[in-house]
């Protein structure tokens, strides 16, 4: 008992410096933003009309990496092959986004570099295991490969949503702290505290992100969050449970999955080339909502709520009681019967 109050106390610990230190932090990366011109001017596709600042990842990037300094004082799980092995690939990605924010990397350059560092997560023991019998064996030969496809496309989702003061940052957060619920049911402290870390570090940059944001995270964050999302999945959900993990981890983090697949199939339908899918365009989820007449402000809280949903609706899953699953069912049919008829009336 006293050891599962001592790991409590670690994950809300972990959860409230990484977010101290990520507010504290966020000044600070918007004055190094401006001192290395890491500015993002106006685009056709964009939604801000003035220069801003990027790197504002650098403040979750240091909140990440400092919490997880002071949680490796406390915890054994730190002090592991697979941490190592996540580390690496973490500063990897987090120097290949401040380049990026700075000079503008390739779409090419940047996938080869998350390829190499998924071939480093991999070779350090972290790969995705389905066991499903009878054809584990055939699942196996796939492992590696599967798990690179998962680092690299998860890296890339959150910088795909990115569009709309605080959305990618509240968005990430969200499918966090659910990671976070999913990896305690399935009983992998380390993936805990790297999920709560991570949700700590967002939501003490979000309040300078959301509208309207005084500074982006810019790649140096987006692909950091996305890759620490995918590998600590892998570390946790992915660990603990079967083919069920994949339903549950898609709900998790179900829109910028979603919202990835289908900005890859649309461009490959418009015929560009495999290495720009990574290239932004006015076709996500929340241009869609901006064009349909919603406000900034709205269009982030409505893709907030989907995330919220669909967060309950993973952790539902994994806890796997039919009567848990039968009550949420019942709430969200009246959750919609509440908005169609708001809607409704606000209408007419």
């Amino acid at each position: 008992m006293e050891y599962i109050e001592r790991d409590w106390i670690l994950y809300l610990a972990a959860f409230a410096c990484a977010f101290g230190i990520a507010l504290v932090a966020t000044p600070f990366a918007k004055k190094l933003a401006f001192r290395l011109d890491a500015v993002q001017y106006p685009r056709d596709r964009d939604m801000h009309n003035r220069p801003m600042p990027l790197m504002g990842g650098v403040a979750i990037v240091i909140g990440f990496i400092a919490t997880s300094a002071i949680m490796a004082l406390f915890m054994p799980d730190f002090r592991t092959r697979e941490f190592v092995g996540f580390a690496i690939g973490a500063l990897i990605i987090a120097a290949a986004g401040m380049v990026d924010d700075i000079v503008e990397l390739k779409s090419l350059t940047k996938l080869i570099i998350q390829v190499v560092v998924a071939v480093i997560v991999v070779s350090f023991g972290i790969r995705i295991e389905l066991v499903v019998w009878p054809i584990t064996a055939y699942l196996q030969l796939f492992s590696i490969p599967i798990t690179i496809f998962w680092i690299v496309g998860m890296t890339n989702a959150v910088n795909l949503i990115d569009g709309l003061d605080g959305l990618a940052a509240g968005v990430s957060a969200i499918g966090a702290l659910c990671l976070m619920v999913l990896c305690i049911l399935s009983g992998s402290p380390l993936a805990v505290v790297l999920s709560a870390t991570l949700a700590g570090s967002i939501l003490g940059f979000l309040p300078r992100n959301f509208n309207p944001a005084e500074i982006f995270m810019g790649d140096t964050g987006a692909l950091f969050i996305g890759y620490v999302l995918a590998v600590s999945s892998i570390m946790g959900v992915f660990k603990g449970y079967t083919l069920l993990a994949v339903l549950v981890v898609f709900f998790a983090l179900s829109l910028p999955i979603f919202d990835t697949i289908f900005a890859f199939f649309r461009r490959i339908y418009a015929g560009k080339k495999l290495s720009a899918w990574m290239d932004g365009d006015r076709g996500h989820m929340h241009h869609r909502l901006i064009d349909a007449g919603f406000t900034h402000k709205r269009s982030v809280v409505i893709l907030y709520g989907i995330s919220m949903i669909t967060a309950v609706i993973a952790i539902v899953i994994a806890i796997q009681d039919p009567r848990a699953i039968f009550v949420t069912v019942i709430f969200l049919l009246v959750l919609f019967l509440v908005l169609y008829v708001y809607r409704k009336r606000t209408k007419g």
